[in-house]
């Protein structure tokens, strides 16, 4: 206990002080010198009679000084906790409580603040226990302190409570503005997430997000599905390092950046590369791991770039769970790295998993144990993707208390048969060149949308399509050339791929030109039309149409 501000009380503290007040230099003498007229206080009370000594702790009246004491203070004695003694604080605070009585029906307010199984704690230990911060009745705060007492005959409890009501209040405006902050950046964070994912014809797609727990900010962790046209999918999933509303707007500007490159229809490695020099424009000190993938139904497999995100898991038709661990280059942002392409299969039947580390990654245990428990639970996961999406997120154990953010993206490339797999058809012709090929080409797209029982008018425009196409392809590009028709339950896609990596582009042609007007015409039939480069060298063109829905 700090007696400091009793010793003005104390007969030394007072001699002393009437000692310098003897001494005070008087008004006519203030020219002379300092050594004529004045001693210093130090010197005064050397000259002065020797003090009284100061009296110590022991004598000196406890209970007029807990009277004074401007925090809480109260004892009781015995197993049932009576009344012993409260100070005059205490009184004003809670009133006067009969001596003697038990406490807890003589102090309802300490039974409301729980103090009492903590008084029996400290009989029971003879060591003194703390409440923090304890809201009273009275509306305010208040952190008790109750400390064992002996006095030979039995043992009591003195309890010395101190008002933190300001205290209180300050941590309490820090944590709504702490939650004020959190809710804007989960706010942010879910704006730039896509509201509603796009459904590709060849895939079924689901995704989730969970924000970190009340205790962490958000981070920026994201995802994205592109329709590339042509049956082509891109995925996208990533990670911005950092929490709050700036990894949030970073991570927004990245995603916008994605779905701006995914139109150019470049390889994934290419996209990464692009996003790395915009990361390190964005923020120099910022970077982010991602992993770009593209899908191509007529190859059957998923086409990825990774910069320093988790491995992609593919679960195939049998079961079995494969990991695409290679290439995986430096984050986003760090540039000095050029990216590279790689691919697993993702044939009919098979479930792919793209997530971020929230989901695997764990404070007690190894990263490799995460993705292989992860690993265990796709393997046993069935069911449509948002059903394997929730499952994977249970299993990783992930609660609204969660101290990181995580994303899950699924997606199934699913094994039709019956009457859904009458809707899903290929056709594939290869061409030669020469004078022959475009009658071929068109002789071929007639017969093949005959026997896929198209309209008259789509199929009119399917063989005009295509003969362009092919016409285009002969005049600008080199063998080999193929054709090749695809069908959903969506839309007609016809395709020309050749060995020109030459990319045609739509023009005006003057009355005079004899050439530039193919994709023009192609152009203007259409639902949608493109051309990419080819992984072996090349390029492809394409177009589609939208099917009636039946």
């Amino acid at each position: 206990m700090n007696f400091t501000r009793w010793s003005a009380r104390l007969p030394g503290t007072q001699r002393r002080a009437a000692a310098r007040t003897d001494t005070t230099v008087s008004p006519d003498r203030r020219g002379e010198s300092r050594s004529e007229t004045s001693v210093p206080a130090a010197r005064v009370e050397q000259l002065t009679d020797e003090p009284p000594p100061v009296p110590a702790v022991d004598d000196l009246p406890v209970r007029d000084v807990l009277d004074r004491v401007p925090a809480l203070v109260a004892l009781v004695h015995g197993p049932d906790h009576r009344i012993a003694y409260v100070n005059d604080a205490y009184t004003a605070a809670f009133g006067v409580p009969p001596l003697g009585e038990r406490a807890r029906e003589a102090l309802p307010d300490l039974a409301e603040l729980g103090l009492f199984p903590l008084l029996d704690q400290v009989q029971r230990s003879h060591k003194p226990r703390t409440l923090k911060s304890r809201k009273a009745p009275d509306g305010r705060s208040y952190t008790f302190t109750c400390t064992p007492v002996s006095d030979g005959g039995g043992c009591g409890v003195l309890v010395f409570a101190t008002d933190v009501t300001d205290h209180a209040e300050a941590a309490e405006r820090l944590r709504a503005s702490e939650r004020g902050q959190r809710e804007t950046a989960v706010t942010l964070q879910r704006s730039l997430l896509p509201q509603k994912l796009e459904e590709p014809d060849d895939l079924r797609i689901a995704a989730t997000y969970h924000p970190g727990g009340t205790e962490a900010a958000v981070g920026g962790d994201w995802y994205d599905v592109i329709t590339l046209g042509g049956g082509r999918t891109a995925l996208v999933i990533g990670d911005v390092m950092g929490r709050g509303v700036r990894a949030a707007a970073v991570m927004g500007q990245l995603r916008t950046a994605v779905r701006a490159y995914a139109r150019l229809d470049l390889p994934p490695h290419e996209i990464l590369q692009l996003l790395d020099g915009l990361a390190a424009e964005i923020d120099a000190n910022q970077i982010a791991t991602c992993v770009y993938a593209i899908h191509d139904p007529n190859e059957g497999r998923l086409v990825y770039a990774s910069a320093g995100h988790l491995p992609i898991l593919v679960r195939d038709e049998k079961g079995t769970v494969h990991r695409a661990d290679e290439p995986t280059g430096p984050p986003l942002g760090t540039g000095g790295w050029v990216h590279a392409s790689g691919s697993i299969a993702l044939t009919p039947g098979s479930t792919a998993v793209l997530y971020t580390d929230g989901l695997v990654e764990r404070r007690n245990q190894d990263l490799d144990e995460g993705i292989e428990a992860l690993e265990r639970a796709l393997a046993g996961a069935r069911g449509t993707p948002q059903v394997i999406c929730d499952r994977l997120v249970r299993s990783a154990g992930v609660t609204p208390e969660h101290d990181d953010d995580v994303a899950v993206l699924v997606l199934q490339h699913p094994a039709r048969t019956g009457p859904e797999h009458d809707l899903f058809r290929n056709a594939a012709l290869e061409l030669l060149g020469g004078v022959e090929a475009a009658p071929r080409a068109r002789a071929f797209a007639s017969g093949v949308l005959t026997s896929w029982r198209f309209p008259t008018e789509l199929h009119d425009l399917g063989v005009l399509a295509a003969s362009e196409l092919v016409a285009n392809s002969l005049q600008h590009g080199t063998p080999p050339m193929r054709l090749r028709l695809r069908r959903t339950d969506r839309r007609l896609i016809i395709e020309v791929t050749d060995g020109d990596d030459h990319l045609p582009r739509r023009r005006r042609a003057e009355p005079g030109d004899e050439s530039g007007r193919g994709i023009a015409i192609v152009a203007t039939i259409a639902s949608g039309w493109g051309s990419r480069h080819t992984p072996g060298g090349g390029k492809a063109v394409w177009c589609e149409f939208a099917l009636p829905r039946p």
